[in-house]
Parts: structure tokens; C-alpha cells; sequence
């Protein structure tokens, strides 16, 4: 994300939820991400790239404090009362944020958000290695409490 546009990553994210929308798969997006500094908004940036593409505000909610892959499962279930969700993400972050949802009692299911090669790829990959092992720690170990915030149940 730069000067309050998406990177490529975040805009098949989005485009691709936008395309599960208009197909009927669900009813509402729930736009997660990070918002603790002015200048780097993810939830906003997303809404504004769902809003272009035609989904009406209303079927959009944000989470402006779902910072990680764990926190947004925790609050998509503790905060917006889901049980069952579509993840939508790059396919090497997919397997990770599934196993997260579940573990904390979600039943999701995951959908690929690729719509093209990323610069950047393997440094990704590399990465995943040790998010995956702090959601095995967060998950059966430390097993923190995210901020939950007032419930805003998404009917």
C-alpha cells in the first residue's frame, strides 16, 4: 500500500472478494487489516478499492484492528459473531489463515486470490515460514487477547 493505494497483493485481494460478492458466494465483505498510523490504512484503502468496483457500503465492514492473521480470525468470530467464513488471500498465506479460523472455532474455507505473479514472491514465502510458526504459538501457547472492542454482530 502507497499514497492510499493498494499494492498489487492487496488489489486481487480485494478484487477477488468483490468477485465471490457479485457471484451471491457471500453477502457482506469484511475488510481486515492494519489502521494504527495515519498514513497506512489498510481497511480504508481496501473499502475505497470495493467501493470502486461496485459493492454497495452497506456489504462493507471494516475491522480496523485486525493487525494479524490471528487477531482477525479472533475478532471475525469475538467481535463480528461469525462462524463460517470465506477467506480470501494469496495461496501462500492461505493454508495458514484457514488453520487459524479453525483452530479458534470457525469454519472457514479459503479462496486464492491470485490474479497475477508478485515481485517479491519468495521473500513472501520465506516469511510465511515464521508466521506460521508464531500462529502455533499464539494459537496453543501464548494464546493472546486481541482487542475485541464493542460486538458488531455483521447480519
Amino acid at each position: 500500500m502507497r499514497n492510499g493505494r493498494p499494492s498489487a497483493i492487496l488489489y486481487d485481494r480485494v478484487a477477488t472478494a468483490v468477485a465471490l460478492y457479485e457471484a451471491g458466494a457471500v453477502d457482506k465483505l469484511l475488510m481486515s487489516g492494519d489502521s494504527r498510523f495515519a498514513n497506512y490504512d489498510e481497511p480504508a484503502v481496501m473499502r475505497q478499492t470495493a467501493l470502486r468496483l461496485g459493492v454497495p457500503d452497506a456489504d462493507i465492514v471494516l475491522d480496523l484492528a485486525g493487525r494479524s492473521t490471528y487477531e482477525t480470525c479472533y475478532r471475525a468470530r469475538d467481535t463480528f459473531g461469525l462462524r463460517d467464513v470465506v477467506l480470501v488471500t494469496q495461496r501462500y498465506h492461505l493454508d495458514r489463515a484457514i488453520f487459524t479460523c479453525n483452530a479458534l472455532g470457525l469454519d472457514a474455507v479459503g479462496y486464492p486470490a491470485e490474479r497475477r505473479s508478485y515481485r517479491g514472491m519468495t521473500w513472501f514465502q520465506i516469511r510465511e515460514l515464521g508466521a506460521t510458526l508464531n500462529a502455533f504459538l499464539q494459537l496453543f501457547v501464548t494464546r493472546p487477547q486481541p482487542a475485541s472492542g464493542e460486538r458488531q454482530p455483521i447480519e
